[in-house]
């Protein structure tokens, strides 16, 4: 089957770096056609429907703290399409490929977003479980079905036997091929700082050794998968749970075998991030990748660049937040914008 992709084209000379910070770039002395697909990771704050769907949806109901009306819902689905479809079209114009989404109260409000005009004509597709967290929230996945043919999927509940009432997000499991390649992506949406970040810890680092599990087994069947890992971990690259727990490397160089690489770490060390919190940015928003991602050769899907989409658009202008993401409630009030966290993405590319 012919996947349709962004061909770029590099002529005699040109000089493709092929990750970020690399010191290596491939110099080409002849013509050259590299495929290039994004793959992205977007928190779309709180999209909830208008219906009272039982689960603890209250504060998004008509009549509820939110005053949330179908005019807002229309608002915001409007507003989530608009910024997917501006999602990397740097380098691939046909946006992204893969997007991992959380906050999503269920299927439905997904069909009305990829139903909207300013991404329609991409036909995404979706992956989508219900999953027990009592702000009745869950994660999924779009997906281009032009660029990735999905051939299996699964969640994986995260319960914790110290708290048995405790419940939060599934964790998502999609295989699938990936210009013409096997390719797993996982999406979680860890448990929160709710209660301050030490006392919570342990929930987010079981959250990351249920996740270190799921790569492991995958691991354990091909030495060689090529794994994606992505979602809002509610916490940074440094922190235990993702450097620790999950052992995401910060370096290429320091990736063993069977190991994992976190490009989102130095983003983060350059002072950008992908939601501020009392004047300060983290990086919650994270993609990781898998070693086999790391190589040298042309002829494989590789791992390319990573970044925090942070356009002017989806930036507050003014007032005590100004610089912070435009989200679409602030104290209250509607603000008519779109998530109080920018997306992020990583591109790959293959001849």
């Amino acid at each position: 089957m012919k996947i349709k992709t962004q061909y770029l084209a590099f002529a005699f000379g040109l000089i493709l770096m092929v990750s970020c910070g690399s010191n290596k770039p491939i110099v080409s002395n002849e013509k050259v056609t590299v495929k290039a697909v994004s793959v992205g990771f977007y928190n779309l704050e709180n999209l909830f429907d208008t219906i009272d769907q039982g689960n603890n949806d209250e504060e998004f109901l008509p009549t509820g703290a939110m005053r949330w009306t179908g005019m807002k819902y229309k608002a915001k689905l409007k507003n989530m399409a608009y910024a997917i479809s501006q999602i990397g079209l740097d380098v691939t114009p046909k946006g992204l490929s893969i997007l991992g989404v959380a906050e999503v109260e269920n299927r439905g409000v997904l069909e009305d977003l990829v139903k909207e005009p300013a991404i329609a004509n991409r036909t995404y597709e979706i992956v989508h479980y219900d999953s027990p967290d009592r702000r009745g929230i869950d994660v999924g996945l779009l997906y281009n079905p032009r660029d990735f043919i999905v051939t299996n999927s699964k969640s994986y509940g995260l319960y914790f036997p110290e708290d048995t009432l405790f419940r939060t997000r599934d964790i998502l499991l999609v295989t699938g091929y990936l210009l013409n390649e096997k390719v797993h992506v996982i999406v979680g949406h860890w448990p929160s700082r709710y209660g301050g970040e030490v006392a919570s810890a342990p929930m987010r680092n079981a959250a990351a050794a249920r996740t270190k599990h799921i790569v492991d087994s995958l691991y354990s069947k091909d030495a060689n998968a090529k794994i994606i890992v992505m979602g809002d971990f509610n916490d940074d690259p440094f922190n235990e749970s993702t450097a620790k727990v999950l052992n995401a490397k910060r370096n290429r160089e320091d990736v063993p075998t069977k190991g994992l690489y976190n490009p989102m770490w130095r983003i983060l060390d350059s002072g950008v991030g992908s939601l501020a919190y009392n004047n300060q940015w983290n990086l919650f928003d994270q993609i990781i990748v898998s070693q086999p991602f790391l190589h040298n050769d042309n002829s494989h899907l590789r791992f390319w660049k990573a970044e925090v989409f942070n356009k002017s658009f989806l930036v507050q202008q003014e007032g005590t937040y100004r610089g912070s993401p435009l989200r679409t409630h602030a104290g209250g009030v509607w603000l008519n914008g779109y998530s109080d966290h920018f997306p992020t993405l990583i591109y790959l590319v293959k001849e």
